[in-house]
């Protein structure tokens, strides 16, 4: 479209209208427009204000596939005081200014949208019969880039608006922690539009949700540091740290509780730190440390609330944390990849062992690879999970190889990105490190789980601290209880072998389950002695060629295996195993049955809150603790039967339980 019309009894020169004009007379203009299209400007047509000019003209532009903006406004001697001429221009009039760079101020590197378009519209105010109104005097509609589709126009700035009562439902939403997406479709629900013709987009909306972050950082910042101090009042144990920036406004935060501390004296060997996930009322992202107990559960060990993901950032959350755990870091920390947090860890954990969360980067596969390999998509990915559980580094390093010419995806740049970091995810790097079975999807599923019983209830900043230890109280509950019903049924032994009663007695049942499944399959290997407390280990159906080398010297109670897998797990494999039972040994080492594995309690209150049974001691106190275990579970089925009885039975036994607690402890039973 090609419209240029210009009043010659008001010629002023601008930059983006020196161009080519038709004059014609205002009345002719008019006629000829008006049998068109009533909605396109003409010279002459009269507004009674420069807003009305303004939305005429915006309507116009939105029609046509653009956006306008206010350019410039005059004023001329003689008309009167004030404004007297306007001018409206396309959003792509102009070109970028020069922007004067400073040191001080990281510069945005945006890529800008102008391009010297020429269209305008103008305006002039004047006087008739004593009632101002404004004419245009000047109308080019000549674009030097495309118009936009009637759907895609929606999208410029200028079109993207949220009204009131829109931004009130969002703010409705954000306190109820549903995320952004969960929001866009919940408002396409209720105005009845196609997904994603709102009259705003996702981007508007975590920008509207960082403006109220900002207008209410004070209270919560005000509210977030009473709630920790309140706790820490009541519970000295309870810790916490945070940082205020140049305004005195909250920046980063940190916390941890007292049972958090306790459970990673034992467990903080191998640890999570999560930082996927955000604050959708708030915006922020969330980092959060978790591990596994011995009984195989989740295990929470802290929170972190950060304003961005930056080396500053995570190095001061990465130290709030080491200070939680008396300056204790992690033998084993996994994350997603982030280049800063890799930096960071470095520079705060150096002698801890980094590595990237497997399902944190298969997550990424099917728009990686879907695509690009079809209907074998499923076939490859079988090919990298046999790659991935590998056992030695040559082994990986060939069938990588042999997998991107298989597939043709030597020249991919996902597959390049995979097995430049391979030492930071692939098992056969990492098996010398202990990882507590974290590796394993099972794992990441439970974790996961976990993580969501707090994040799905979140509202706003202050109340999260108390939603997170409402949940890690739960943990707690749902871990006793977990532990009790696991320690009532009766282990089923399948090799009838010593070292499996034995160790039934002092693991846990998850952990012994584990060891099971090694004992079980021990007996399908043959081993040989070949020198000094040397053996080499091979499958039954593998009678020649390599196997595996485990070493053992009895007198030192010493066994280790070259597939590593006790370093990796600290449960002894079956390799080791065979040896073992080949040399009539009918205990397992009591180094090779960690503290970790083993089952404990945890009295609060102490300091020493490590407590392991002693499973040759009693068996008269085992058989009354196993009484009392079955009345406790009957205790909550009949309870869990109705409201009242629920009632009944939390109020007597929270009364029990502080008597109990109040009771010296005995150590008879116990070492």
């Amino acid at each position: 479209m090609m419209l240029v019309y210009n009043d010659p009894s008001d010629q002023r020169s601008l930059s983006f209208d020196e161009t080519s004009s038709a004059e014609e007379s205002p009345d002719a203009t008019r006629q000829s427009l008006v049998s068109v299209n009533d909605h396109i400007p003409f010279i002459g047509q009269r507004f009674p204000t420069h807003d009305a000019a303004y939305e005429f003209y915006c309507e116009f532009a939105k029609r046509c596939g653009f956006s306008i903006r206010r350019h410039r406004t005059e004023g001329k001697d003689g008309v009167g005081k004030g404004l007297t001429r306007r001018y409206f221009v396309c959003h792509r009039a102009g070109n970028t200014p020069v922007k004067s760079s400073s040191e001080s101020k990281p510069q945005r590197n945006r890529k800008s949208s102008r391009c010297g378009c020429q269209a305008f519209m103008r305006i002039s105010k004047s006087t008739e019969m004593g009632m101002p109104e404004w004419r245009v005097t000047g109308f080019v509609n000549h674009h030097n880039h495309e118009l936009l589709e009637p759907n895609q126009v929606r999208f410029l700035p200028a079109y993207r608006m949220i009204s009131e009562s829109d931004k009130n439902r969002i703010l409705m939403f954000a306190k109820t922690g549903i995320s952004v997406q969960q929001m866009m479709r919940l408002l396409e629900l209720e105005k009845c539009v196609e997904p994603g013709y709102l009259s705003f987009t996702e981007k508007d909306v975590r920008n509207l949700l960082q403006t109220f972050r900002k207008v209410d950082s004070e209270d919560e910042s005000v509210d977030l540091l009473r709630m920790c101090r309140n706790i820490k009042d009541k519970d000295p144990d309870f810790r916490f740290e945070f940082t205020l920036d140049s305004n005195a406004r909250l920046e980063n935060i940190a916390w941890s509780y007292a049972s958090s501390v306790q459970s990673y004296e034992i467990f903080g060997d191998t640890v999570v730190f999560d930082t996927t996930h955000r604050l959708n009322a708030l915006d922020m992202p969330l980092g959060i440390w978790v591990g596994v107990n011995n009984y195989g559960m989740p295990c929470f060990f802290g929170c972190v609330l950060l304003r961005e993901e930056s080396l500053r950032s995570f190095s001061w959350a990465l130290k709030a944390f080491t200070g939680f755990m008396n300056g204790k870091a992690p033998q084993t920390l996994l994350t997603d990849q982030n280049v800063c947090l890799k930096e960071a860890i470095g520079l705060e954990m150096p002698s801890t062992k980094h590595a990237l969360c497997i399902w944190h980067i298969v997550s990424k596969f099917p728009s990686w690879f879907n695509a690009v390999l079809g209907e074998r998509y499923n076939e490859w990915k079988g090919e990298f999970y046999r790659l991935y559980n590998l056992e030695t580094i040559n082994e990986f390093e060939m069938g990588w190889r042999d997998m991107a010419n298989s597939f043709g995806l030597h020249a991919n740049r996902h597959i390049s990105g995979l097995y430049s970091f391979r030492a930071l995810w692939a098992l056969p790097y990492l098996r010398n490190h202990f990882f507590a079975g974290l590796t394993t999807p099972g794992h990441s599923k439970s974790i996961s789980a976990f993580i969501q019983r707090f994040l799905s209830a979140q509202t706003r900043l202050a109340h999260f601290v108390e939603q997170v230890a409402v949940a890690v109280d739960f943990r707690d509950q749902a871990g006793e209880h977990q532990t009790m019903q696991q320690n009532i049924q009766n282990i089923n032994l399948k090799t009838g072998a010593p070292m499996e009663s034995h160790a039934a007695s002092v693991l846990t049942p998850f952990a012994f389950s584990k060891l099971q499944e090694q004992l079980v399959s021990a007996a399908h290997y043959a081993s040989y002695q070949t020198e000094d407390d040397w053996f080499l280990v091979r499958h039954h159906t593998k009678l020649e060629g390599n196997g595996r080398k485990v070493y053992w010297a009895p007198r030192e109670g010493i066994v280790c295996c070259s597939c590593h897998h006790f370093e990796f797990s600290g449960i002894l494999c079956r390799h080791a195993l065979r040896v073992l039972s080949t040399g009539n040994c009918f205990q397992i080492p009591e180094r090779y049955l960690p503290t970790r594995w083993r089952r404990v309690s945890f009295h609060h209150g102490s300091r020493h809150h490590l407590q392991l049974q002693d499973h040759n001691g009693d068996h008269h106190h085992r058989d009354r603790v196993q009484m009392l275990q079955t009345m406790v579970s009957s205790l909550v089925s009949e309870s869990a039967k109705s409201k009242e009885r629920l009632d009944l039975a939390t109020e007597h036994v929270s009364a029990l339980l502080s008597q109990i607690r109040d009771c010296p402890l005995s150590l008879t039973g116990f070492r």
